[in-house]
């Protein structure tokens, strides 16, 4: 077990590369949506997001929850590794192969005739992706994440370049297609070469029965939340259209942008250090609790500052074409601002080993989420979307139940541990709203309201003295060290 002083160094550097990978090819990513968003269709958004949820069933189907078994197994070898690899490889390809025959089923579901060449084309990265998951996998166990942070960058910036030109050359929905394709081929070639470790092509039924024993549990779970998570895109894209679907996904993206991007930086730093500390209850309780804390630190004025500012980002960034993607992504703000905490409140789970608890308490949401659906898949897209933020503070207590049962901070407890970023939050609120009330410019808007922003919350944090100030001071001068 490591040590604390080596757990921390450990950590920090690993949150440090999380961080600068997370945020590099966020930025990245962002950039060159508003260029496409410039030159494409909304429509040509939503066409791809109609493929989304077949996608990231296929993903989760082919990772089986063996990659997240590798990580929480304690004495692995390359028998171990190598299984995983053959396992996920045959997987992919059966599925591709199953996606490829149904793709006219697909476009005939949403009357999208354009969809049969697209599945076809696009489900490729299936098989592409899986080459590399025990490399990712390998990876977060030794807390690589410089080499995570070279390769998503690469990978971003190459499949960009080309989905831009494609786009700007008029190639529309195909230009999406080929940045993704890119994208994930730069990827899974990087990673091959930088993580030096190349299967021996053993497939080992007695690895394979206990890695899946772990992983089966939150394969199930991954498909429930999988499904989901991306049930939206099917019931707008059905019900509505590919235009409208194609506002929500730009909605979604922003928002995933800032708490997307904490909660994944968490989940791949935080599994690794927290399943190391799985023997020593105290210790993991206590990183737990920091975590929870500090993440609220981050994410509650951030995505409140966002929903304050989507009005003149969203008309300066993406043009007035895009315009209803405002009121979604203020709504979106609010639905997503508890993810980043129930996740960790679930890393903690898998981290000691009971994948059956997570399967349990992930199915537990199920009949919240089903009723808000029913009640506002009529009303409209904005209604599906306020729905989902009623259900999202409601997963927030169902997922800190287990956390507080077996640790003894729960959903309560958590939230008290917030109260002061909640008022910090809050203050900060109020002004930036009049201060940008009556300011037309909207470049003036951002800069006006966001500096405000910054500076009251950092003041009003500093007034309630609450402790994070000082951690990311000392991260602040560890990292003008390097």
């Amino acid at each position: 077990m490591p040590n604390k002083t080596s757990l921390k160094s450990t950590a920090t550097n690993g949150m440090f590369w999380s961080a600068i990978d997370k945020f590099a090819s966020q930025a990245g990513q962002f950039v060159i949506g508003i260029v496409l968003a410039r030159l494409l269709m909304p429509e040509d958004f939503g066409l791809i997001g109609m493929l989304s949820i077949f996608l990231a069933i296929s993903q989760t189907l082919i990772n089986s929850g063996m990659g997240s078994g590798l990580i929480q197994k304690k004495n692995r070898t390359d028998v171990d590794f190598s299984t995983v690899f053959v396992f996920n490889f045959a997987v992919s390809v059966f599925i591709y192969l199953v996606l490829f025959f149904t793709a006219p089923l697909i476009a005939d579901f949403y009357n999208m005739p354009q969809l049969v060449p697209i599945t076809r084309v696009l489900t490729i990265i299936i098989v592409i992706n899986s080459l590399a998951i025990v490399q990712r996998s390998r990876l977060t166990i030794n807390i690589d994440f410089k080499v995570f942070a070279k390769v998503n960058v690469v990978s971003v910036i190459l499949g960009g370049i080309l989905g831009v030109f494609f786009a700007y050359n008029g190639y529309g929905v195909w230009a999406l297609v080929i940045q993704y394709i890119t994208a994930t081929t730069v990827s899974v070639m990087m990673l091959w070469y930088l993580s030096r470790w190349k299967p021996s092509l053993i497939f080992s039924i007695k690895s394979f029965k206990e890695l899946f024993g772990f992983g089966s549990k939150l394969l199930l779970a991954g498909l429930y939340g999988t499904a989901f998570q991306n049930i939206y895109n099917i019931i707008i894209g059905k019900i509505y259209s590919a235009t409208e679907l194609g506002f929500y996904t730009r909605a979604k993206s922003f928002a995933d942008m800032s708490a997307g991007t904490v909660s994944s930086i968490l989940n791949q730093v935080t599994y690794p250090i927290l399943a190391s500390l799985q023997d020593d209850k105290d210790r993991m309780v206590s990183v737990y609790s920091r975590l929870i804390r500090m993440t609220s630190f981050f994410i509650f004025p951030v995505m409140t500052l966002l929903a304050l500012l989507a009005d003149p980002l969203i008309r300066l960034l993406l043009g007035e074409k895009w315009v209803p993607v405002i009121v979604l992504l203020q709504w979106m703000c609010f639905a997503r601002i508890f993810y980043p905490l129930s996740s960790i409140n679930m890393t903690i789970l898998n981290a000691i080993g009971r994948s059956d608890l997570f399967l349990k308490v992930d199915l537990s949401k199920m009949p919240f989420a089903i009723i808000a659906l029913i009640i506002t898949i009529p009303l409209g897209v904005k209604a599906i979307i306020i729905g989902h933020v009623v259900t999202s503070f409601t997963a927030f207590f169902i997922n800190a139940y287990m956390p507080g049962k077996l640790f003894g901070y729960g959903a309560l407890a958590q939230l008290k541990d917030m109260i002061p970023v909640f008022i910090a939050t809050s203050v900060m609120a109020i002004i930036v709203f009049f201060a940008i009330l009556l300011i037309e410019n909207l470049y003036l808007k951002i800069i006006i309201g966001g500096l405000t922003g910054i500076g009251i919350y950092g003041f009003m944090s500093y007034l309630l003295k609450i402790e994070e100030v000082e951690e990311v001071k000392k991260l602040f001068l560890k990292i003008r060290r390097r």
